[in-house]
């Protein structure tokens, strides 16, 4: 394993949710493991006037995981520090940079901005002006990066002005968790699997992001962008593009995201009156319906389900839909992929069942299920499904942010966004956006805890079910 650098991590938006609930324990946890170099530093950022000892003390109350070690906490928080910054203050800026330049044997710099895009900029632009995006100096952006395809390339841009893409790393956490990447591992490892991997064996693929719970006290903020942009511009896309891209030169960077952009650009211009149907949660049994969430306007259509039906136009995948799916409030919680192998046709066994490979990527439930035709000990010629499951769960499971801030202080990009791949993907789902903000009927209302609305049943080609667990 690499040796870990010698680092100075900056967290803006330090005493925010994200940075307290995720980042913060991330970390802990990294120098638990010992991934992090001994003399690596944390520094806190904000707005807020705080100590050093304070802001300790509030990590140590927001922060500290339950599980953690006393000892072990103690010597994490020697690494901890904090700034007060005021971003419209050049004077924080400057102070910043003289603790970092301070510390002359750092040989990577990051900067992680937990805060809101519209300061991505102007941030970037104070870092710049006082040396602070030297060769060593990597940016880190925390989506939502836009609302659509111009807003994207507005904030790009900005960045740009002061930070080379190469130093530019576009967080989607999703990238970071071990589920997904070991997707690449079983299509490109196994001859099991890699010749099977096009139309003439899988029928249809459908890729699912579900949640039982609501927007909670998110409504404000949720009804700002609703679930496309939440859940399919960036995940839902990622996970399609490693689950179809042809493979890779190599797993470097470069390699890696030049297949997702390939495969973005593949996919067929969307038609949303013909490809997509969207939802929105309603009273039922006790639950509340969208409109009733704190700070959500009774008159929203904003969509708390989306389902698309995608096309890929490469040889490999021609005729095969994939069908995308995400939403609050249903039914089951789950985050997997499913495969659907076309059926036998040589009729030896009347009862045959299509095989069906199924990958989940949630952190508690790692694991690949493929379903297979096995014979009844009765002496017909029947056959029942038999299962076949794989767990690929092993030893200790380090978070997606742990993961990626790992690697973003290695100065490694292969699990961030490059910039043309991300705006692929907004101009890809340009015509479900406009179709949205000028339609005139609000979304279809599926009972909450349901398994979203029935209208989705129509993006499905016959034969074709959706997939709600067994």
């Amino acid at each position: 394993m690499e040796s870990p650098k010698n680092f100075d991590l900056v967290l803006f938006g330090a005493t925010g949710d994200l940075a307290m609930r995720k980042l913060l324990p991330a970390l802990y946890h990294a120098h638990a493991a010992g991934r992090l170099h001994p003399l690596g530093r944390i520094l806190g950022a904000s707005r807020s006037r705080l100590t050093r000892a304070g802001f300790v003390a509030k990590a140590e109350q927001q922060a500290k995981p339950d599980d953690a070690d006393p000892n072990v906490w103690a010597s994490f928080a020697e690494r901890l520090d904090y700034h007060p910054l005021d971003m419209d203050d050049e004077r924080d800026f400057a102070a910043l940079a003289a603790k970092i330049h301070g510390k002359t044997d750092s040989e990577s710099t990051v900067f992680y901005l937990s805060t809101a895009p519209k300061f991505f900029t102007q941030a970037c632009r104070s870092l710049a002006a006082h040396g602070l995006n030297g060769a060593n100096a990597r940016v880190v952006l925390e989506k939502p990066l836009g609302t659509d395809l111009e807003s994207c390339r507005l904030i790009n841009d900005g960045v740009a002005q002061y930070f080379q893409e190469h130093q530019t790393l576009r967080i989607d956490h999703y990238l970071g968790k071990s589920g997904l990447q070991n997707l690449l591992a079983l299509r490109f490892g196994n001859s099991l699997f890699e010749p099977l991997w096009n139309n003439r064996h899988i029928r249809s693929v459908q890729i699912t992001l579900a949640e039982t719970l609501g927007v909670e006290e998110r409504g404000e903020f949720y009804d700002t962008i609703g679930a496309l942009r939440d859940m399919v511009q960036n995940h839902i896309i990622q996970i399609l593009c490693l689950t179809a891209m042809e493979r890779p030169q190599s797993l470097s960077a470069g390699h890696l995201r030049d297949a997702k952009l390939q495969l973005i650009r593949s996919l067929r211009p969307l038609d949303p009156e013909r490809d997509a149907v969207f939802g929105q949660y309603a009273f039922s049994d006790g639950l509340k319906g969208y409109t009733q969430e704190h700070k959500v306007p009774a008159a929203s259509r904003t969509e708390t389900y989306a389902a698309l039906c995608a096309r890929i136009d490469t040889p490999r995948w021609e005729g095969v839909p994939f069908y995308l799916r995400t939403g609050k409030r249903l039914a089951r919680r789950s985050a997997e992929i499913v495969i659907g192998f076309r059926p036998l046709s040589d009729g030896l066994f009347p009862t045959l069942l299509p095989n069906r490979l199924v990958i989940s990527l949630q952190a508690e439930d790692e694991t690949v299920r493929l379903r297979l035709n096995v014979k009844t000990p009765d002496g017909a010629n029947h056959t029942v499904p038999a299962e076949a499951c794989f767990d690929t769960r092993s030893g200790r499971r380090p978070s997606a942010y742990e993961t990626l801030l790992l690697e973003a202080i290695a100065g490694r990009a292969a699990l961030f966004n490059r910039r043309d791949e991300l705006e692929a993907a907004w101009a890809w789902l340009a015509p479900a956006l406009t179709f949205l903000r000028q339609h005139p009927r609000p979304p279809h209302p599926y009972p909450a805890g349901s398994s979203g609305p029935a209208a989705a049943e129509r993006l499905l080609a016959q034969g074709d079910t959706w997939f709600e667990g067994d």
